[in-house]
């Protein structure tokens, strides 16, 4: 069966909100049809600090039988890592993928809606074009989940989506499901550039940003509350009560205070993000992750001791001046304290290629500094820890029995710069295998072009 052929079927719809009857846009992923898999002799990092060595996996009916050791049934396959290392599939907390996809032109720019700073009603789904030949390059570096983002452009740049990374024909056959929607928020120098250099209008300076925070959430306690009240009235028996206006800018914020939405702040300098916790807890929201963070290490022990996770890049500095103060040690000492919770992301559609080998360069700096960073703490920072931010850890981000059997085996250490993902499992299904073409996905829009031109 071809990847074209494949259909999903509807399988589950996510819960419904406060302020709808049922979730608009819901998620029509199926995993494939899969076989029952056992991967022995094998080196496996679960993603909880774990390494076993010598050791076996069992795949069936998509999620993990076990872990470790166990008994196989006798119709499983039986895959002989001999020593190669297998380790939970990666997950991307801050893609662009579909929304910024190749090839790279204006007609395929849909990250930012940047007419205005604020603009929660919009939701980066709306944007993905599943044909974005970056889905089958990131599978080939073994990323099999990813946290779909809009751009940096306005203070709130609206939801984001988590997806599968599997063929489909619409971005909700992709749709991870049951996973909370994110909120990407931005600050420092991206809006008041757009809007202060640009457009000569607020917000033009960093206090304007947060003025412009505050006011959305002022705006939002209110019809959070109004809402509350009309429900109270409805259970009361009050059928004359009338419903708020509602307001999809609004109703995302209000989803955010309710605990419903998770916020994804894009924040480079640690000042700033100390003014993000202090009106977060003005409002009482709370901040799942901060992104980029260049200066995370300066508050790696407050970050940790919110319970906020650093979504970092390996080694990108410099490029603004917001970016200056940037160190290579940054993902190290952010993972340092105890609760610490460090990531490494992607922000790129050649980056999210090879979280690996970035997840290697922050250990090797780490440990070139005398931390101890062996590979079964380092990654988690590509497994467990962003599946813990984007609050789908009780499903994936570690090899566990019971969990989706999202699964890649490498061909080496997967933190050396010579190993690639040999296979790549989604949900017990075999997805992608670099020794056989057959498995190695092509869009639509490449599988067009290339046909093209053989005529």
């Amino acid at each position: 069966m071809t990847w074209q052929m494949r259909l999903y079927l509807a399988a589950s719809c996510l819960v419904a909100s406060a302020l709808a009857l049922a979730e608009p846009f819901p998620s029509t992923y199926e995993p494939l049809a899969s076989q029952t898999t056992l991967i022995e002799n094998a080196v496996i990092l679960t993603g909880t600090g774990e390494r076993l060595e010598g050791a076996s996996l069992l795949m069936d009916g998509g999620k993990l039988s076990f872990v470790g050791s166990g008994d196989a049934p006798d119709d499983a396959l039986r895959i002989d890592a001999g020593g190669r290392w297998v380790t939970p599939g990666l997950i991307d907390i801050h893609s662009h993928l579909g929304v910024y996809p190749s090839p790279g032109t204006w007609a395929h720019s849909d990250g930012n809606e940047m007419i205005n700073p604020a603009t929660p009603n919009v939701w980066a789904e709306h944007s993905i074009w599943p044909q974005d030949p970056g889905f089958s390059r990131a599978l080939a570096g073994g990323v099999t989940a990813m946290q779909i983002l809009p751009g940096s452009g306005n203070l709130i740049g609206g939801r984001g989506v988590t997806v599968k990374n599997v063929y489909s024909t619409s971005y909700q056959g992709m749709k991870f499901p049951g996973a909370p929607h994110g909120m990407k928020m931005a600050c420092g120098e991206n809006p008041k550039r757009v809007y202060g250099r640009d457009k000569r209008t607020a917000p033009m300076t960093r206090m304007g940003n947060v003025a412009g925070y505050r006011a959305q959430w002022i705006a939002a306690q209110k019809y959070r509350d109004d809402w509350d009240e009309y429900e109270a009235k409805r259970a009361e028996g009050d059928e004359e009560a009338t419903a708020p206006k509602r307001d999809l800018k609004l109703e995302t914020l209000a989803g955010v205070l309710r605990g419903d939405i998770l916020v994804h702040m894009h924040c480079y300098r640690a000042d700033e993000m100390m003014t993000i916790l202090d009106m977060a807890e003005e409002f009482g929201y709370a901040v799942s992750t901060f992104h980029h963070g260049v200066e995370a290490y300066k508050i790696a022990q407050e970050l940790a001791e919110e319970g906020v996770c650093g979504a970092l890049w390996a080694d990108w500095w410099g490029f603004k001046m917001e970016a200056y103060d940037g160190i290579q040690e940054n993902i190290a000492l952010v993972d340092r304290p105890e609760g610490g919770c460090a990531i490494v992301h992607s922000d790129s559609s050649e980056g999210i290629q090879r979280l690996n080998q970035e997840a290697a360069k922050a250990m090797a700096r780490g440990q070139r500094m005398g931390l101890d960073i062996p590979p079964e703490r380092a990654i988690r920072w590509v497994t467990g820890n962003p599946a813990k931010a984007m609050g789908i850890l009780d499903q994936t981000g570690t090899l566990e029995a019971g969990k989706m059997a999202d699964v890649v085996l490498w061909s080496g250490n997967p933190f050396s710069v010579y190993t690639q993902a040999d296979q790549v499992w989604i949900d017990g299904a075999l997805v992608y295998d670099r020794a056989d073409p057959a498995m190695q996905p092509v869009s639509d829009f490449e599988l067009g072009q290339l046909q093209g031109v053989s005529q």
